[in-house]
């Protein structure tokens, strides 16, 4: 895998991932003209982790409607600002079996989101899962 990052003047960056997908980042204090890095980095906890959970319940062949991953991070007073922890919240629609969408997303925690287990380096990371039909 390959990513580049080329700077456009100011606080601006462009990311350019091996798959020519582009994200604009903004090291300004306001961030108005794109993600933060560390945004950047809990937006993809989001996604992986609802790919998974995704993938998982239709394979279960469960009557999925809809999912948001949202995550709230705390973060290290003290450069590097890693994280420290991490919840998550599962908003799944849909009238998904309880026990199902608990599979789902503990596989995800445990086995298959990399960057949740990359994350697990630095941040406690713990869930919950409301359902809405």
């Amino acid at each position: 895998m390959i990513a580049s990052v080329e700077w456009k003047g100011e606080d601006l960056y462009d990311g350019k991932s091996q798959s020519g997908h582009i994200v604009h980042f903004d090291a300004g204090a306001e961030h108005a003209a794109g993600l933060s890095p560390m945004e950047a980095v809990l937006t993809a906890l989001c996604g992986c982790t609802s790919m998974d959970v995704v993938s998982i319940l239709k394979k279960k062949r469960e009557p999925l409607a809809g999912l948001t991953v949202t995550a709230e991070a705390e973060q290290a007073p003290e450069p590097p600002r890693v994280f420290t922890s991490i919840h998550l919240t599962y908003k799944i629609r849909g009238k998904v079996a309880e026990k199902a969408a608990q599979d789902a997303v503990a596989l995800s925690k445990n086995k298959y989101c990399s960057v949740s287990k990359m994350l697990e380096k630095s941040a406690s990371i713990d869930y919950s899962i409301e359902y809405a039909s």
